[in-house]
């Protein structure tokens, strides 16, 4: 293989590897477009050795310059995931020092695959870690028989089982009040809504979510308006509150900054990890889709990224407790006058697309 080829592949390459980088820029909600914003590691990841190769086989101009762009390249996907990492950034979300079990809550999301029949695997899960609250994405009849004995230990639910791979089911041991699902802006993609009491008498309002997602083909605009509808509930609202499933968008995107902003949600990712869920069957080509977020109100105890149910995703433990200093040591993100702007137009677009 001669040098000039491998310039002229690294050069090729070096191009995708820019471009790629810089198509998330773009405030387009073209599922191509949106697409990269999720493979940024895998995308830092890959410009080291193309820079290599452009240095040791190009010393045109045109080499220099694509290696100038590799290096900037590089320098935004760190930006970007350098806070999901345990390298530089500092923690969002703050440990209790002695979390009190009766105002704590363990929240297990699974996106159980609904064409997975590993159903055993799910409920083992369920048995080890031994949750106050499940939330099951795309579950239909067949995920709704293979879990109903836990009904036995989780009295308290919402069974929204569905064969378009929207379904869900939640499960909870803790009394649940007010319990809602909506269709917030597709008519068959739902969500859940409920508050839930803790052994101590404290009450949070839970938001389960799984909006459709974004593919070359089918825009994030009804994504993005159906996350920010829950985030201005959230807001709105003002009390205690976790919003968590599978969000079919990553930590680092303009989606989610703007979901949180608006919302005022802590992501205890930051500082700790990206921990990502989906894809589980391709160890290099993984990025973090289930998501747990929550309000000042809490302290994060525990996060887990628990093995494999035999489903694409991972599923997600986490366990957040109420504590006295929690709004005193953390700071939720706010949103300004452009977020509620980029927010308004996110839900019209979203409502269009629906309609459409």
């Amino acid at each position: 293989m001669s040098v000039a080829f491998l310039s002229v592949a690294a050069q090729g390459l070096a191009l995708v590897l820019i471009a790629a980088t810089l198509l998330p820029f773009w405030r387009s909600r073209t599922g191509l477009v949106r697409t990269f914003d999720f493979p940024r590691f895998q995308i830092a990841a890959a410009i080291p050795p193309v820079l290599v190769l452009l240095v040791a086989t190009g010393h045109d101009p045109a080499s220099l310059v694509l290696g100038a762009g590799l290096l900037g390249a590089l320098g935004l996907q760190l930006r970007h995931i350098l806070p999901f990492t345990r390298l530089t950034a500092p923690t969002a979300s703050a440990a209790p020092a002695e979390p009190d079990p009766a105002r704590c809550v363990a929240i297990l999301i699974a996106n159980v695959l609904q064409s997975n029949r590993a159903y055993d695997r799910l409920l083992a899960a369920v048995e080890r870690t031994d949750p106050d609250l499940i939330l099951a994405l795309e579950t239909d009849a067949g995920w709704r028989d293979a879990l109903s004995p836990l009904r036995a230990r989780y009295p308290h639910g919402v069974d929204q089982a569905q064969d378009n791979t929207y379904g869900l089911i939640l499960y909870s041991r803790l009394p649940l009040d007010d319990v809602r699902v909506r269709f917030l802006i597709e008519d068959d993609v739902p969500s859940v809504r409920a508050g839930v009491t803790l052994p101590s008498g404290d009450r949070f309002t839970f938001h389960g979510v799984h909006p459709r997602p974004p593919h070359p083909g089918y825009s994030s605009a009804t994504r993005d308006g159906e996350l920010v509808l829950v985030a201005r509930e959230v807001s709105r609202e003002g009390g205690p509150a976790v919003v968590a499933g599978d969000l079919n968008d990553v930590a680092w995107s303009r989606t989610t900054r703007l979901f949180q902003t608006i919302g005022g949600l802590l992501d205890p990712r930051v500082g700790r990890g990206a921990y990502p869920t989906f894809h589980a069957g391709w160890p290099m080509l993984r990025w973090p889709l289930d998501h747990v977020f929550f309000s000042e109100h809490f302290l994060l105890a525990r996060l887990e990224r628990l093995p494999n149910i035999g489903s694409d995703h991972f599923p997600i433990l986490i366990t957040l407790c109420r504590d006295a200093s929690a709004e005193a040591v953390q700071d939720p993100p706010s949103a300004d006058a452009e977020d509620h702007r980029e927010g308004a137009e996110a839900v019209a677009e979203a409502r269009e697309a629906a309609e459409s």
